[in-house]
C-alpha cells in the first residue's frame, strides 16, 4: 500500500488539485490495522486511529470518493512477521497465539484476526464492481503485447478437482420471505447443542447458504492426486485462496501439505506436535521449527523430507533457487494470481531445477475449478491466445454488503465432533442442516436482495453502454446459483433490455462462450458473483494485458458515492 500510494498520490493530487478538490489519506496497511485493534495498549504517538472503520462509515455518504490502493489480506505467517516488525519498533504488542488455550489468549487472537485475511474489502465494498481495461490500456497492450509462450503438443497440464462431498456438491440454499434472525448450531450425537454463532439478522428476500467439505473425502482426494502426479510425471501444485478465505482454505492447504509429506508428518508426529508445527500455515513452519532440534533428530527428519521428494512427484516452486515450494506458505500461491501465469507460460510452472514443467493444478472445491479446466483445454485444442487480436472480458461483480463472502469470516467452522450443523431461525425452524464428521469444514454465507437488484441494473447499463453481450455466470444445478437466477430473471424483467444480448450460462459454458468470442476479437461482459469476480479480473487481464494492475475498477456505492 505504501509503495502504491507513493507512486500514485502525487499524480492524483495534481489532477484533483487543479479543480480545487483536496485529496486526503488514510492508512489501511496491515500494520495500521493491527495497531488500531490494540489502541488501548499503545501510549503517546504510538496510538493510531482506526482508519478502516472511518472509511467504512464514509462509504455510507453520498459524497464519498475513495481511491483504494492494493492492500494485504494477511495469512498467519504474514501476520506474525508484521507483529515481530512492530515489536522491534517498540510497539507493545502481544505474540499471536496460534493455538490459544486460555480466555485471554482467545481474546488476543480474536483481536488480531479482525485485521487478518480479507479484512479491508468487505468494509469498503458498499457497492458492486465495474472492472474493465480502459481503451487506451487495451490499445497499448495490443500494440505492445505481453509475452505468451506457446503450449507444446502433448501438454499434460490439467486441473484436478473433487467429484463429490465438497462445498459445491453439499450446498443448500434458501431465500427468506420475511426478515428474521438465525443462529448456527452444532448438535452432537448425544443431542447436546453448541451454539457456533449467536443470532444474526436476515433481511426480507435475503439468501443464506450452508455447505461443507468432508475432511475424509478431501484427504482421500489429495492422496490420490499426489500419486497421480507421480504417475503422470507432472508437478503437484495446490491452488487455493488462503488469504481471502481465511478460515476454510488454510485448513485445506494444511491437508495438502500433509498429503504431500505424509510419511514425514506421520513418522515424526510426536516430535512435530511437541514443536507446535502447524501444516495449515505451510511446510515452511515445519522447517523453521525443526531448525533448533538436536542434530540427530533434525537430520532424521530432513532425511525423510528428502525421501518424500525422491519418492513423490515433483512439486511446483515459488522460488527454485531458494527451494521454496508452493506448499511452503499459504499466501504464496493465490489461485487467481497463480493460474493465469501458468496458462500464459505454456501450461508450465517452475520445477526444482528452475525449468517449466507440466502441472497437475489441484483445486479441491469444484465450484469454480471448471473455468480453469475449460481455459486449459481451449488453449490445448486451439493454441495460445493472441493479445494483439483478442477481445476483452470486462466484469460486473456482485460484492456489495459482503455478498458471497465465502469461507472468510465468522460463519465458517471446522466440526469438533460428529453430529449435525444447522441454521435455525427465530421461530425455531431449521432452514439448513448437514450431517458432519470430525474435521469437516462447514460454511455459510449471506447475499442480500438489494445488492443483487443493483448488480442486475449495473450489468444492463454496461451492456447498453458498450453493445457487448452480458453473460451471467450462474449454474442452475447449484443450490446458491438457483436462488440467484430467480432474482436475476425477476429483476431483468424490470429493466429495458430491448436490443441487448443477455445470457445466463453455467460458469463452464460461460467460459467457453467468452473464449470463442475472444478469439474472434469480440468483447463479452462477464456478470459474476464475488469469487468469480476475483478470479476473472485476474485471469483475463493477465492474458490480455500482462497484469491485472492495469484494470480500471469503479464501484458505484449504493449510497451514491464512489470507490475507485
Amino acid at each position: 500500500p505504501a509503495l502504491a500510494t507513493h507512486a500514485l498520490l502525487p499524480i492524483v493530487r495534481a489532477f484533483a488539485g487543479a479543480t480545487g478538490v483536496n485529496v486526503d489519506t488514510r492508512d489501511i496497511s496491515l500494520a495500521a490495522r493491527i495497531l488500531a485493534q490494540f489502541a488501548d495498549q499503545m501510549k503517546g504517538d504510538q496510538k493510531v486511529s482506526d482508519d478502516l472503520t472511518e472509511l467504512g462509515e464514509m462509504t455510507e455518504l453520498p459524497g464519498a470518493n475513495i481511491i483504494k490502493l492494493p492492500n494485504i489480506s494477511a495469512s498467519v505467517p504474514q501476520m506474525k512477521n508484521c507483529i515481530a516488525e512492530l515489536q522491534a519498533h517498540g510497539f507493545p504488542l502481544p505474540e499471536y497465539p496460534e493455538a490459544p488455550s486460555t480466555d485471554e489468549e482467545r481474546a488476543i487472537k480474536a483481536r488480531f484476526d479482525v485485521a487478518m485475511g480479507s479484512a479491508v474489502n468487505p468494509v469498503l465494498r458498499e457497492g458492486n464492481s465495474d472492472r474493465r481495461a480502459p481503451k487506451a490500456v487495451k490499445d497499448f497492450a495490443m500494440a505492445n503485447p505481453t509475452r505468451m509462450r506457446d503450449w507444446p503438443q502433448g501438454s499434460k497440464t490439467h486441473v484436478s478437482t473433487m467429484a463429490d462431498n465438497d462445498f459445491h456438491h453439499n450446498e443448500k440454499s434458501v431465500t427468506v420471505d420475511a426478515a428474521t434472525t438465525v443462529k448456527i448450531e452444532h448438535v452432537a450425537a448425544d443431542g447436546s447443542v453448541t451454539t457456533l454463532k449467536e443470532a444474526f439478522p436476515l433481511l426480507d428476500g435475503e439468501i443464506i447458504d450452508g455447505t461443507f467439505m468432508s475432511r475424509s473425502a478431501l484427504d482421500d482426494f489429495l492422496s490420490e492426486q499426489v500419486k497421480d502426479a507421480k504417475a503422470k510425471d507432472v508437478l503437484f501444485s495446490l491452488h487455493l485462496k488462503a488469504t481471502m478465505m481465511k478460515v476454510s482454505d488454510p485448513i485445506i492447504f494444511g491437508a495438502g501439505v500433509r498429503a504431500f509429506y505424509k510419511s514425514v508428518y506421520e513418522k515424526h508426529a510426536d516430535t512435530l506436535s511437541g514443536l507446535g508445527v502447524d501444516p495449515n500455515i505451510g511446510f515452511g513452519d515445519l522447517l523453521a521449527k525443526i531448525a533448533d532440534l538436536p542434530d540427530d533428530q533434525r537430520s532424521a527428519i530432513e532425511a525423510d523430507i528428502d525421501a518424500a521428494y525422491a519418492d513423490g512427484p515433483g512439486v511446483a516452486m515459488v522460488n527454485s533457487d531458494r527451494g521454496i515450494t508452493n506448499l511452503h506458505v499459504p499466501s504464496d500461491v493465490i489461485i487467481d494470481a497463480s493460474m493465469p501465469p501458468m496458462i500464459r507460460d505454456s501450461g508450465g510452472m517452475w520445477n526444482a531445477d528452475g525449468k517449466l514443467q507440466d502441472v497437475k493444478a489441484v483445486i479441491p472445491d469444484s465450484s469454480y475449478a471448471g473455468i480453469y479446466d475449460a481455459t486449459i483445454k481451449d488453449v490445448q485444442r486451439h493454441g495460445q491466445l493472441d493479445p494483439t487480436t483478442m477481445g476483452t472480458v470486462p466484469n460486473v461483480g456482485l460484492m456489495a454488503q459482503k455478498a458471497e463472502e465465502y469461507g472468510s469470516h465468522d460463519k465458517t467452522f471446522q466440526a469438533a465432533a460428529a453430529g449435525t450443523i444447522r441454521v435455525v431461525d427465530a421461530s425455531g425452524k431449521t432452514l439448513i442442516e448437514h450431517a458432519v464428521e470430525v474435521g469437516d469444514i462447514w460454511r455459510a454465507c449471506q447475499t442480500r436482495d438489494i445488492p443483487v437488484r443493483n448488480w442486475v441494473e449495473l450489468a444492463v447499463r454496461r451492456a447498453r453502454a458498450t453493445g457487448a453481450p452480458a453473460v451471467f455466470w450462474l449454474d442452475s444445478a447449484r443450490a446458491h446459483d438457483a436462488q440467484i437466477i430467480n432474482k436475476v430473471n425477476a429483476y431483468l424483467a424490470d429493466q429495458d433490455t430491448d436490443g441487448l444480448e443477455i445470457h445466463i450460462l453455467s460458469p463452464v459454458d460461460a467460459m467457453k462462450f467468452s473464449l470463442e468470442r475472444i478469439r474472434k476479437g469480440e468483447d463479452t461482459i462477464s456478470v459474476t458473483g464475488n469469487v468469480l469476480r476475483d478470479y476473472l479480473t485476474d485471469l483475463f487481464p493477465i492474458l490480455e494485458l500482462g497484469t491485472s494492475a492495469r484494470m480500471l475498477s469503479v464501484v458505484p456505492l449504493l449510497s451514491g458515492g464512489g470507490l475507485f
